[in-house]
């Protein structure tokens, strides 16, 4: 059988490359992929030539090949179904449909414990928002988040659009968003937002704090990928405050502020990245839980409104021409390969 994969070759160029396809070893099943999802924020960072070549993935993307020097097959939101399966394999069975973290590839063999089985309730094209909504929930888990707290999340990518409902789900007393692209904007405040500012408006940070009677928000959640946000992100952010990092910068240089206000009011940065867990909840959660929780959020979002593209798959590089150029026009893009 033959598989026809996306690959990332050099800066600011993709190609499809078709490949053999062997059988499907004992413990493995072999995936027709039917929808796959592109993570636009990190993959641009690739695209461009801006992830670091020190920076590899974790064995949680057991399926990428190649590397950030290229050429790279890359992508973790992938939706299919089951063609026939190993003698060893015992949760899968040809027909069923799985979600795995796979790149944008139209066949593909996996070790069974790789896939996760998508529930009937979640349409195929719904089911690539599983990876995001997993950072997402990654997100709130390391935040500490309180009921009735006041939250600021900069960006409103898919990542922020998907904080926005859940912080929203979870109690927030506000939940306040900040994003440049108009799109987006409306997008924010259709999904859940209460306030949603530009960072280009000079009066934000002031808007924010008369939201908040002067104190600032409780937590700020930075997942724009703009370096420049973190330093604004701090300026948001109450005594004792906590700022969230979800962003990943690639090799854009980061530079914030930390004088009198990050001293003075004991400010914390921290990280959340989803290949791991919050350590101090790790004896009730592992990654299975928050993909079975996933699975039962996702039925209850509001997804529609995120899915701003769908193309066939064989477009994918002409594609990634335009999300490059024209990056306020794209939310979600997805790759449909029938």
């Amino acid at each position: 059988m033959e598989s026809l994969s996306l690959w990332y070759t050099a800066p600011e160029k993709t190609e499809l490359k078709a490949s053999r396809l062997l059988s499907p070893e004992k413990n493995e099943v072999l995936v027709k992929t039917l929808f796959s999802g592109v993570s636009a924020g990190t993959e641009r960072l690739i695209y461009r030539g801006e992830a670091t070549a020190e920076d590899t993935w974790d064995t949680s993307l057991p399926t990428v090949e190649g590397s950030f020097n290229f050429p790279l097959k890359y992508g973790y939101s992938n939706v299919g179904e089951v063609l026939a399966c190993g003698k060893d394999v015992v949760k899968f069975k040809p027909g069923d449909k799985v979600f795995v973290l796979a790149p944008h590839q139209s066949h593909y063999a996996v070790r069974q414990e790789w896939a996760y089985p998508l529930k009937e309730s979640i349409s195929l094209e719904k089911g690539v928002f599983l990876a995001n909504l997993e950072t997402a929930i990654n997100c709130l888990l390391d935040a500490g988040f309180h009921l009735g707290e006041n939250v600021v999340i900069f960006g409103q990518g898919v990542v922020g659009l998907l904080l926005t409902q859940l912080f929203r789900l979870a109690g927030a007393e506000k939940v306040i968003t900040v994003e440049k692209e108009a799109k987006k904007q409306g997008v924010s405040l259709k999904v859940g937002a209460d306030y949603c500012f530009s960072p280009e408006d000079k009066s934000f940070l002031s808007q924010i704090r008369d939201l908040t009677k002067g104190k600032g928000v409780d937590l700020a959640v930075e997942a724009s990928g703009a370096p420049e946000a973190l330093d604004l992100a701090l300026k948001t952010v109450a005594f004792q405050g906590t700022v969230l990092v979800v962003s990943w910068y690639g090799n854009k240089p980061v530079t914030c502020y930390l004088g009198k206000e990050f001293h003075r009011k004991r400010l914390s940065i921290k990280c959340s990245q989803v290949s791991n867990l919050n350590p101090a909840l790790v004896y009730r959660w592992d990654k299975k839980r928050r993909m079975a929780l996933a699975q039962n959020l996702l039925p209850r979002l509001k997804l529609e409104e995120l899915i701003s593209h769908i193309y066939p798959f064989k477009e994918a590089p002409v594609v990634f021409q335009e999300i490059n150029h024209h990056p306020e026009e794209f939310i979600q893009v997805i790759f449909k390969y029938f």
